[in-house]
């Protein structure tokens, strides 16, 4: 029985009132950090503090740039999360394939295993880590910041599940034509499963450019760091540049935010086609 307009006029009210004030909610720690980055330090701790937007915006960004350099370490960071990402993804979508589509001994405990290496912390590997990178002498290179976390158990086993649905005649069809292993995937598998493939794009991207821990132990040298590691050069012992501190944070967000503009229908149809699989 169909409820009476008036009544579900009202639902869909209550809905969008919900919606929009979770909207405002989640939107007020950016407006923050935009009205804090246009005012000095000591004017954050006025009472009250300040809620619209100061004259201090060109100021704080020269005075960013020059302490800790931001344009280099938002391009090192770019060019770290870029790489890391395609490479990442990359190798996880050909995990996830083989996992999916190939019949051999040991496959499921190869499964086993990956799954097994989510329950790791990331604190058990930081010393071996580091013995295995200073081994190798990649200690301040970009690569001890990249290759170590390529193979990413989270990457695998979402690309996995969006292969398990692909048709196993068209792989047959493919390989009767004459097409090899590597083409088939590129130009057969791979376009069909873009929706997985886009949300581990954001996923990989935003936790490389997030990363800290990693990042802060491998890189010594200034002009390699990266904005997490550089933002947390302005957290002193006596004093806190706040107001560099939440501009250069805004700023570092809008990459995130633009590749999740860019790859939004993906990142949610692949969501929803992993939560529909049974």
């Amino acid at each position: 029985m169909s409820r009476p307009p008036a009544l579900a006029r009202a639902g869909r009210t209550a809905v969008l009132a919900v919606l929009t004030l979770g909207a405002v909610l989640s939107l007020l720690p950016f407006a923050w950090m935009v009205i804090a980055g246009t005012h000095s330090s000591s004017e954050l701790f006025h009472s009250p503090p300040p809620f619209l937007p100061g004259g201090n915006l060109l100021r704080n960004l020269v005075h960013l740039q020059e302490t800790i350099g931001f344009g280099r370490v938002l391009l090192n960071s770019l060019g770290i999360a870029v790489v890391y990402t395609a490479l990442s993804a990359l190798l996880s979508a050909m995990c996830g394939y083989g996992l999916a589509k190939y019949r051999f001994r040991g496959r499921g405990l190869l499964l086993g295993l990956v799954l097994a290496t989510m329950m790791i912390p990331l604190q058990v590997l930081l010393v071996p880590l580091f013995q295995m990178m200073a081994g190798l002498g990649w200690i301040d290179s970009y690569q001890a910041v990249i290759v170590p976390f390529l193979a990413n158990s989270f990457g695998i086993l979402l690309m996995r599940q969006g292969f398990l649905d692909f048709p196993d005649e068209l792989l047959e069809s493919a390989r009767i034509d004459g097409s090899g292993e590597l083409r088939t995937f590129y130009q057969v598998v791979l376009p069909c499963v873009r929706p997985q493939l886009g949300a581990l794009v954001i996923f990989t991207f935003m936790g490389q450019w997030n990363s800290f821990i990693w990042p802060l132990l491998m890189l010594n040298t200034e002009d390699k760091y990266t904005v997490p590691v550089a933002l947390n050069t302005l957290t002193g012992l006596t004093h806190v540049d706040y107001s560099g501190l939440m501009l250069g944070s805004f700023l570092a967000t809008l990459p995130l935010m633009v590749l999740f503009l860019v790859f939004q229908r993906q990142f949610v149809a692949g969501l929803l086609g992993g939560a529909l699989k049974g």
